[in-house]
């Protein structure tokens, strides 16, 4: 094929590629907002609630990871099957992914009910715990609507409509600011509960949007032929089985990148209030940037799907080629930011001049690493693509667990570099998990086998 007719194509790629993104970064930026004003909230009610909310949401987010990442695994199988024209095996699919997605709900359920007590085990500063504790205990409810909803998600987003993530992403939000603020601060009459406030309005929030996915997904007209609900399913292990082949090893995977990052924060919970609620505040920030190159890794994830169900073989390179190009773009813009944003960011977060100046050096560690987040993630996303999930697997072992962890913690702890020891772990992993991704897509695509159709 000649560069001047490859050209248009790859323009064109990009185009699809960002038309289908942008709902999912948007979508992405409200789960990240979710974060942001539990923090902005806890933080201006006091030190202490938002160091809570950060080991809470640390242990929230932990084991949430497999369940979120294994369940990922219906987006590339619903567009490999969109792609091959077998949309009538879409439904009973889906069925059997929310018998998984509501087992995987009430295993969170579960996990979060028995971890807080284990707490000062973990050598978490004894002035924290009480409120991580309770925050926990409330958050917990909305597990299993939390997994369910992103079954629903990731199923519409597999037949590329992906305008939903973000109405209900920010829908979301208007549930959770004004009742997290009340049942925080404790105003119309209500209580203050501080942490456990914010737990309460999340899990209220999970419900609410789970319930309105199913809701419309059940009257839609855009998705009546999958007939998705047309009745009702008993569970099929060979078929869950299948999904958890696929999608398992993505869970671990997006498990070993997250476990990263929370556990950093629960190491640096150990250092004190205010070492942790600086951490918080840094990593709230790196997570509203990590939703852009996110959602475009989900829509390459879905571009490549349907061309391998296609059997366009140049169809994926394309694919995994407009992902990176729009990725080089948006973490240049969100390192820029960090970079010259530091401070004023910052000080949205807390009045705390201690909390705010640790904080604001956090952020230059940020953007050190935006260039190999955005490459990682979008490589993870194509491999999905291509369903192959194992190697990556083992890659994001040995970066983030093998390299990243030892060093962050052994300058962080071992040193006494404290939080600026541990972030430059983050960006060994990260830097290391690039690279490597980047190489596996390289030898993936190239084994993929399917024809070059123009």
């Amino acid at each position: 094929m000649s560069t001047a007719s490859s050209t248009p194509r790859l323009s064109r790629e990009v185009r699809a590629t960002g038309l289908l993104a942008l709902p999912l970064v948007l979508g992405h930026v409200s789960t990240g907002l979710i974060s942001f004003v539990d923090n902005v909230i806890a933080g201006h009610h006091g030190t202490h609630t938002l160091a809570a909310v950060t080991i809470g949401t640390a242990l929230l987010w932990l084991p949430m990871l497999i369940p979120i990442g294994t369940l990922i695994s219906l987006t590339a199988s619903v567009s490999q099957l969109h792609g091959a024209g077998r949309e009538r095996e879409i439904g009973p699919l889906f069925r059997q992914a929310l018998w998984l997605a509501l087992g995987l709900g009430l295993i969170m359920f579960t996990f979060l009910t028995v971890v807080p007590p284990l707490l000062p085990a973990f050598g978490i500063a004894p002035d924290i715990v009480p409120g991580a504790t309770a925050f926990l205990h409330a958050v917990r409810w909305g597990g299993p609507a939390l997994t369910l909803y992103f079954c629903m998600r990731y199923l519409s987003e597999g037949m590329h409509w992906t305008l939903p993530t973000m109405l209900l992403g920010f829908g979301g939000l208007l549930v959770l600011a004004p009742l997290g603020y009340v049942l925080c601060y404790g105003k119309l009459g209500f209580p203050e509960l501080g942490a456990e406030g914010l737990g309460m309005a999340s899990a209220i929030m999970m419900w609410l949007q789970a319930l309105c996915f199913a809701g419309y997904l059940w009257k839609t007209k855009r998705f009546a032929h999958l007939k998705l609900f047309s009745h009702f399913d008993a569970p099929r292990w060979s078929a869950i089985w299948e999904l958890l082949r696929t999608g398992l090893p993505i869970g671990i995977t997006v498990l070993m990148e997250g476990g990263l990052f929370i556990v950093t924060a629960l190491l640096i919970g150990r250092l004190g209030a205010t070492e942790a609620a600086s951490h918080q505040i840094a990593i709230n920030v790196a997570q509203l940037c990590f939703m852009i190159p996110m959602g475009v890794a989900e829509a390459t994830t879905v571009r490549v799907g349907h061309a391998v169900g296609s059997g366009n073989g140049l169809g994926v390179r394309r694919a995994a080629i407009a992902g990176l190009l729009i990725i080089l773009g948006t973490q240049t813009l969100s390192a820029l930011v960090l970079l010259l944003g530091h401070d004023a960011i910052v000080g949205v977060y807390t009045n705390d001049l201690g909390v705010a100046a640790l904080a604001s050096t956090l952020l230059l560690y940020a953007a050190a690493f935006q260039f190999p987040d955005g490459i990682q993630v979008l490589s993870a996303g194509a491999l999905r693509g291509l369903k192959d999930t194992r190697v990556p697997m083992f890659i994001a072992m040995f970066s983030y667990w093998g390299l990243g962890m030892p060093l962050g913690a052994g300058l962080g702890l071992g040193l006494g570099m404290g939080p600026q020891g541990m972030w430059l772990g983050l960006i060994l992993g990260l830097t290391a998990a690039a690279i490597l991704m980047a190489w596996r897509l390289r030898v993936s695509s190239a084994r993929a086998g399917l024809p070059s159709t123009p």
